[in-house]
This record gives structure tokens, C-alpha cells and sequence, in this order.
């Protein structure tokens, strides 16, 4: 058991049931301060959490962790190619992915794979300029589910 936490890096990821961020990186209680949200997307909620992780905690590094196969990218990607509306609570999810659907609508290879990068790169940008969050390094990543390897994004 864990009686202090000492996180070293503050994970956004999917709320994937298959990426789960502590197995991923192979961490322990208190290693890790993780945020989930479907496709690893912002709100106030997650920027302020973010921002305890690094402001409170001193947490130094901040990874946005996409992952192989989003079903919350394949949504926005569905909603920019067929152009119809999620409705509900899944709209605002979609609509924060569908400008990474959007760029990648005609680059060569697997539409979802690369908005889910595109996407990353997008979430690390907004993060990276948030003055709130210090100087917190900020880095993106995706998890391979197939053969369980993380690659980190150059920024």
C-alpha cells in the first residue's frame, strides 16, 4: 500500500478499458497520476486535475496517451465522413476529436490511426501552452494494442 504518493508524471489516456496507463508503463500505487476521458479529450476538469498534478504535486511530466483502435476517434471520424450528429453526452467528446478526423481526412494510411495521432499532437499542444501548467514537460504517446509497445511523440 501506498501511504504518500510521489506520482512522476500526470497520464491523460482513454478511458479504454484495454489501456489502462499503470499496466501499460508497468507502475505502481502513487507512480502515476492518471486522467481518463473517452479519446483523451480537455475540459476545466481535466486541466484543473492536470494542473494539481503538476502545481501541488510537482509532478514534471505530463504524457497524453492515444491509443490503437479509439472508439471515441472512430466516432468523430464516422461523424466527419458520413456527416451526422452524435447525440447526448458522446457529442462534445466527438466534436473535440473531429478537427484531428478533419486533417487526416485524406493522408495516406488508416484514417482513425492517424487522427488518433493527430489528435495526440493536438491534446499536447493545448496542454503545453496552458501557463497554468508551469514547467511541466508535455509529451504524447500512443499504446499499440496489438503488441502492447508504447511510442512516444516528438513534439
Amino acid at each position: 500500500m501506498a501511504v504518500a504518493q510521489h506520482p512522476f508524471a500526470v497520464v491523460l489516456g482513454c478511458i479504454d478499458s484495454r489501456v489502462p496507463p499503470e499496466l501499460v508503463f508497468d507502475q505502481g500505487l502513487g507512480d502515476l497520476l492518471v486522467i481518463r476521458t473517452a479519446g483523451h479529450v480537455l475540459d476545466e476538469a481535466v486541466l484543473g486535475s492536470v494542473q494539481y498534478g503538476v502545481a501541488e504535486l510537482r509532478v514534471p511530466l505530463v504524457v497524453i496517451l492515444g491509443h490503437e483502435r479509439c472508439g471515441a476517434v472512430s466516432a468523430a471520424v464516422a461523424q466527419v465522413r458520413d456527416g451526422g450528429q452524435v447525440s447526448g453526452h458522446l457529442a462534445p467528446v466527438v466534436d473535440a476529436i473531429a478537427p484531428a478526423a478533419r486533417a487526416t481526412r485524406f493522408s495516406s494510411g488508416d484514417w482513425v490511426d492517424n487522427a488518433v495521432k493527430a489528435h495526440v499532437d493536438r491534446v499536447v499542444a493545448q496542454v503545453g501552452a496552458d501557463p497554468a501548467l508551469g514547467p511541466a514537460v508535455v509529451v504524447g504517446a500512443r499504446f499499440d494494442l496489438d503488441s502492447g509497445r508504447v511510442r512516444f511523440r516528438r513534439a
